[in-house]
Protein backbone atom coordinates (compact mmCIF):
# COMPACT_ATOMS: atom_id res chain seq x y z
CA UNK A 1 0.00 0.00 0.00
CA UNK A 2 1.43 3.45 -0.99
CA UNK A 3 2.23 5.77 1.88
CA UNK A 4 0.85 9.30 2.11
CA UNK A 5 4.35 10.78 1.82
CA UNK A 6 4.84 8.94 -1.48
CA UNK A 7 1.61 10.42 -2.82
CA UNK A 8 2.80 13.91 -1.89
CA UNK A 9 6.39 13.58 -3.14
CA UNK A 10 5.68 11.79 -6.42
CA UNK A 11 4.47 14.85 -8.45
CA UNK A 12 7.36 16.94 -7.14
CA UNK A 13 9.90 14.29 -7.97
CA UNK A 14 8.39 13.89 -11.42
CA UNK A 15 8.56 17.66 -12.02
CA UNK A 16 12.16 17.80 -10.79
CA UNK A 17 13.08 14.77 -12.86
CA UNK A 18 11.48 16.33 -15.93
CA UNK A 19 13.39 19.59 -15.40
CA UNK A 20 16.69 17.78 -14.90
CA UNK A 21 16.03 15.63 -17.97
CA UNK A 22 15.20 18.75 -20.02
CA UNK A 23 18.41 20.48 -18.93
CA UNK A 24 20.48 17.38 -19.67
CA UNK A 25 19.04 17.11 -23.18
CA UNK A 26 19.30 20.79 -24.09
CA UNK A 27 22.13 22.32 -22.05
CA UNK A 28 25.61 20.74 -22.08
CA UNK A 29 27.41 20.48 -18.77
CA UNK A 30 30.09 22.99 -19.78
CA UNK A 31 27.45 25.54 -20.82
CA UNK A 32 25.58 25.00 -17.54
CA UNK A 33 28.77 25.77 -15.62
CA UNK A 34 29.27 28.90 -17.71
CA UNK A 35 25.71 30.02 -17.02
CA UNK A 36 26.19 29.47 -13.29
CA UNK A 37 29.41 31.51 -13.35
CA UNK A 38 27.74 34.36 -15.26
CA UNK A 39 24.79 34.30 -12.86
CA UNK A 40 27.23 34.54 -9.94
CA UNK A 41 28.97 37.51 -11.59
CA UNK A 42 25.68 39.32 -12.18
CA UNK A 43 24.55 38.67 -8.61
CA UNK A 44 27.90 39.94 -7.33
CA UNK A 45 27.54 43.11 -9.38
CA UNK A 46 23.98 43.73 -8.17
CA UNK A 47 24.60 43.04 -4.49
CA UNK A 48 28.18 44.32 -4.31
CA UNK A 49 27.43 46.78 -1.50
CA UNK A 50 25.86 44.03 0.61
CA UNK A 51 28.50 41.31 0.11
CA UNK A 52 31.61 43.51 0.13
CA UNK A 53 33.31 43.01 3.53
CA UNK A 54 35.26 46.30 3.53
CA UNK A 55 35.21 49.65 1.83
CA UNK A 56 37.43 49.65 -1.27
CA UNK A 57 39.47 52.60 0.07
CA UNK A 58 39.80 51.30 3.66
CA UNK A 59 43.50 50.81 4.43
CA UNK A 60 45.09 48.56 7.05
CA UNK A 61 48.80 49.42 6.96
CA UNK A 62 49.60 46.78 9.57
CA UNK A 63 48.40 44.07 7.12
CA UNK A 64 50.11 45.22 3.94
CA UNK A 65 50.63 42.48 1.32
CA UNK A 66 48.98 39.84 3.50
CA UNK A 67 48.73 36.45 1.80
CA UNK A 68 45.32 34.95 0.98
CA UNK A 69 43.67 32.54 3.37
CA UNK A 70 43.45 34.75 6.44
CA UNK A 71 40.29 34.97 8.48
CA UNK A 72 40.07 38.74 8.06
CA UNK A 73 41.23 39.06 4.44
CA UNK A 74 40.21 35.98 2.49
CA UNK A 75 42.05 36.97 -0.73
CA UNK A 76 44.80 38.93 0.99
CA UNK A 77 45.60 42.64 0.83
CA UNK A 78 47.41 44.92 -1.58
CA UNK A 79 50.34 47.29 -1.11
CA UNK A 80 48.22 49.74 0.92
CA UNK A 81 46.53 47.11 3.07
CA UNK A 82 43.24 47.27 1.15
CA UNK A 83 41.16 44.13 1.04
CA UNK A 84 41.58 42.41 -2.34
CA UNK A 85 38.21 40.63 -2.13
CA UNK A 86 36.34 43.89 -1.56
CA UNK A 87 38.10 45.58 -4.44
CA UNK A 88 37.50 42.53 -6.65
CA UNK A 89 33.75 42.63 -5.95
CA UNK A 90 33.60 46.32 -6.79
CA UNK A 91 35.73 45.75 -9.90
CA UNK A 92 33.29 43.11 -11.14
CA UNK A 93 30.43 45.59 -10.79
CA UNK A 94 32.26 48.41 -12.60
CA UNK A 95 33.57 46.23 -15.44
CA UNK A 96 30.20 44.57 -16.04
CA UNK A 97 28.37 47.92 -16.01
CA UNK A 98 30.80 49.34 -18.58
CA UNK A 99 30.67 46.21 -20.75
CA UNK A 100 26.86 45.89 -20.61
CA UNK A 101 26.24 49.58 -21.27
CA UNK A 102 28.75 49.70 -24.12
CA UNK A 103 27.42 46.49 -25.71
CA UNK A 104 23.83 47.77 -25.55
CA UNK A 105 24.85 51.14 -27.01
CA UNK A 106 26.82 49.49 -29.80
CA UNK A 107 23.94 47.14 -30.66
CA UNK A 108 21.34 49.93 -30.75
CA UNK A 109 23.52 52.28 -32.80
CA UNK A 110 24.62 49.62 -35.27
CA UNK A 111 21.16 48.12 -35.70
CA UNK A 112 19.65 51.57 -36.30
CA UNK A 113 22.20 52.37 -39.01
CA UNK A 114 21.66 48.94 -40.57
CA UNK A 115 17.92 49.46 -40.77
CA UNK A 116 18.43 52.94 -42.24
CA UNK A 117 20.69 51.46 -44.91
CA UNK A 118 18.07 48.82 -45.73
CA UNK A 119 15.23 51.34 -45.87
CA UNK A 120 16.97 54.14 -47.79
CA UNK A 121 18.99 52.46 -50.48
CA UNK A 122 21.45 54.33 -52.65
CA UNK A 123 23.39 57.19 -51.03
CA UNK A 124 22.41 56.38 -47.43
CA UNK A 125 23.35 52.72 -47.85
CA UNK A 126 26.72 53.57 -49.40
CA UNK A 127 27.39 56.08 -46.63
CA UNK A 128 26.64 53.55 -43.87
CA UNK A 129 28.77 50.87 -45.54
CA UNK A 130 31.60 53.36 -45.99
CA UNK A 131 31.46 54.29 -42.29
CA UNK A 132 31.40 50.59 -41.38
CA UNK A 133 34.50 49.95 -43.51
CA UNK A 134 36.23 52.94 -41.93
CA UNK A 135 35.38 51.71 -38.44
CA UNK A 136 36.62 48.18 -39.21
CA UNK A 137 39.92 49.52 -40.56
CA UNK A 138 40.46 51.96 -37.67
CA UNK A 139 42.82 50.79 -34.88
CA UNK A 140 40.30 51.21 -32.10
CA UNK A 141 42.74 50.86 -29.21
CA UNK A 142 44.97 53.65 -30.53
CA UNK A 143 41.95 55.90 -31.12
CA UNK A 144 40.70 55.18 -27.59
CA UNK A 145 44.06 56.02 -26.07
CA UNK A 146 44.13 59.32 -27.97
CA UNK A 147 40.57 60.30 -26.97
CA UNK A 148 41.04 59.41 -23.29
CA UNK A 149 44.42 61.14 -23.13
CA UNK A 150 42.96 64.32 -24.64
CA UNK A 151 39.58 64.54 -22.86
CA UNK A 152 40.46 62.69 -19.67
CA UNK A 153 38.90 59.50 -18.36
CA UNK A 154 35.40 59.38 -16.91
CA UNK A 155 32.78 56.66 -16.65
CA UNK A 156 30.28 58.17 -19.16
CA UNK A 157 33.04 58.88 -21.69
CA UNK A 158 34.44 55.38 -21.28
CA UNK A 159 31.03 53.76 -21.82
CA UNK A 160 30.31 55.90 -24.89
CA UNK A 161 33.76 55.22 -26.30
CA UNK A 162 33.43 51.47 -25.78
CA UNK A 163 29.94 51.70 -27.27
CA UNK A 164 31.41 52.56 -30.65
CA UNK A 165 33.41 49.34 -30.67
CA UNK A 166 31.94 46.74 -33.01
CA UNK A 167 28.87 48.69 -34.15
CA UNK A 168 29.74 47.95 -37.78
CA UNK A 169 29.00 44.25 -37.18
CA UNK A 170 25.47 45.01 -36.06
CA UNK A 171 24.99 47.42 -38.97
CA UNK A 172 26.01 44.82 -41.56
CA UNK A 173 23.95 42.06 -39.92
CA UNK A 174 20.85 44.25 -39.49
CA UNK A 175 21.09 45.56 -43.06
CA UNK A 176 21.44 42.09 -44.58
CA UNK A 177 18.68 40.55 -42.49
CA UNK A 178 16.32 43.47 -43.10
CA UNK A 179 16.83 43.22 -46.87
CA UNK A 180 16.24 39.45 -46.70
CA UNK A 181 13.11 39.97 -44.60
CA UNK A 182 11.81 42.48 -47.13
CA UNK A 183 12.37 39.99 -49.93
CA UNK A 184 10.31 37.34 -48.12
CA UNK A 185 7.11 39.31 -48.65
CA UNK A 186 5.66 39.69 -45.16
CA UNK A 187 7.18 43.15 -44.69
CA UNK A 188 5.76 44.32 -48.03
CA UNK A 189 2.36 42.91 -47.05
CA UNK A 190 2.35 44.93 -43.83
CA UNK A 191 3.29 48.06 -45.79
CA UNK A 192 0.36 47.46 -48.12
CA UNK A 193 -1.91 47.43 -45.07
CA UNK A 194 -0.76 50.95 -44.22
CA UNK A 195 1.95 50.34 -41.62
CA UNK A 196 4.64 52.98 -41.23
CA UNK A 197 8.31 52.03 -41.81
CA UNK A 198 9.04 52.38 -38.07
CA UNK A 199 6.27 49.92 -37.22
CA UNK A 200 7.44 47.50 -39.91
CA UNK A 201 11.00 47.45 -38.60
CA UNK A 202 10.22 47.47 -34.88
CA UNK A 203 7.19 45.16 -34.79
CA UNK A 204 7.87 42.76 -37.65
CA UNK A 205 11.49 42.73 -38.84
CA UNK A 206 13.32 43.26 -35.53
CA UNK A 207 11.68 40.29 -33.71
CA UNK A 208 12.66 38.01 -36.60
CA UNK A 209 16.33 39.09 -36.57
CA UNK A 210 16.68 39.54 -32.80
CA UNK A 211 18.16 36.08 -32.22
CA UNK A 212 21.07 36.77 -34.58
CA UNK A 213 21.70 40.15 -33.00
CA UNK A 214 21.66 38.64 -29.50
CA UNK A 215 24.28 36.09 -30.52
CA UNK A 216 26.39 38.91 -31.94
CA UNK A 217 26.08 40.73 -28.60
CA UNK A 218 27.44 37.70 -26.75
CA UNK A 219 30.47 37.81 -29.04
CA UNK A 220 31.05 41.55 -28.59
CA UNK A 221 30.56 41.57 -24.81
CA UNK A 222 33.80 39.75 -23.89
CA UNK A 223 35.76 41.83 -26.40
CA UNK A 224 34.59 45.02 -24.68
CA UNK A 225 35.56 43.59 -21.29
CA UNK A 226 39.06 42.88 -22.59
CA UNK A 227 39.25 46.30 -24.24
CA UNK A 228 38.27 48.08 -21.03
CA UNK A 229 40.72 45.94 -19.08
CA UNK A 230 43.49 46.86 -21.50
CA UNK A 231 42.75 50.60 -21.22
CA UNK A 232 42.60 50.40 -17.42
CA UNK A 233 45.83 48.39 -17.42
CA UNK A 234 47.50 51.23 -19.34
CA UNK A 235 46.17 53.78 -16.85
CA UNK A 236 43.61 55.46 -19.13
CA UNK A 237 40.51 53.56 -18.09
CA UNK A 238 38.79 53.64 -14.72
CA UNK A 239 40.64 56.03 -12.42
CA UNK A 240 41.27 55.74 -8.66
CA UNK A 241 39.69 55.66 -6.14
CA UNK A 242 37.30 53.66 -8.34
CA UNK A 243 38.53 50.28 -9.48
CA UNK A 244 37.94 47.78 -12.28
CA UNK A 245 39.34 44.39 -13.22
CA UNK A 246 41.89 45.86 -15.62
CA UNK A 247 42.76 48.53 -13.08
CA UNK A 248 43.57 45.88 -10.48
CA UNK A 249 45.70 43.93 -12.94
CA UNK A 250 47.58 47.11 -13.88
CA UNK A 251 48.41 48.02 -10.29
CA UNK A 252 49.17 44.44 -9.33
CA UNK A 253 51.82 43.89 -12.00
CA UNK A 254 54.37 45.80 -9.91
CA UNK A 255 53.98 43.25 -7.12
CA UNK A 256 53.83 40.12 -9.24
CA UNK A 257 56.85 38.50 -7.58
CA UNK A 258 56.05 39.52 -4.00
CA UNK A 259 52.24 39.45 -3.99
CA UNK A 260 50.93 37.70 -7.11
CA UNK A 261 47.41 37.37 -5.69
CA UNK A 262 46.79 41.10 -6.31
CA UNK A 263 46.96 40.55 -10.07
CA UNK A 264 45.94 36.89 -10.34
CA UNK A 265 42.50 37.29 -8.73
CA UNK A 266 41.13 39.83 -11.26
CA UNK A 267 42.98 38.13 -14.13
CA UNK A 268 41.26 34.82 -13.38
CA UNK A 269 37.87 36.55 -13.19
CA UNK A 270 38.49 38.21 -16.57
CA UNK A 271 39.51 34.90 -18.13
CA UNK A 272 36.59 32.88 -16.75
CA UNK A 273 34.00 35.56 -17.55
CA UNK A 274 35.10 36.09 -21.15
CA UNK A 275 35.41 32.33 -21.68
CA UNK A 276 31.94 31.72 -20.25
CA UNK A 277 30.32 34.38 -22.42
CA UNK A 278 32.07 33.04 -25.52
CA UNK A 279 30.95 29.45 -24.84
CA UNK A 280 27.38 30.53 -24.13
CA UNK A 281 27.42 32.62 -27.32
CA UNK A 282 28.59 29.66 -29.39
CA UNK A 283 25.88 27.48 -27.83
CA UNK A 284 23.20 30.09 -28.54
CA UNK A 285 24.39 30.40 -32.13
CA UNK A 286 24.05 26.65 -32.62
CA UNK A 287 20.62 26.55 -30.96
CA UNK A 288 19.21 29.52 -32.84
CA UNK A 289 20.65 28.71 -36.26
CA UNK A 290 17.83 27.24 -38.34
CA UNK A 291 20.23 25.70 -40.87
CA UNK A 292 21.65 23.39 -38.17
CA UNK A 293 18.21 22.15 -37.16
Amino acid sequence: MMATSDLIETPVSRKQGGLVSFLRRNVPFSVALCLLWLAAMVATAIFADQVRPFNITAMDLTSRLSAPGGAKHLLGTDELGRDVLSRLIQSIRVSLVIAFGATLLSAIFGTLLGFLAAQFRGFVEHLVLMLADFQAALPFLIMSLAVLAFFGSSMPLLVCLMGFYGWERYARIARGLAIAAGAQGYAAAVVQLGATPMRVYLRHILPNVASTLIVSMTLTFPEIILMESGLSFLGLGVQPPETSLGNMVGFGREYLTRAPWIMLAPAIVIMLTTLSISLVGDWLRDKLDPTIR
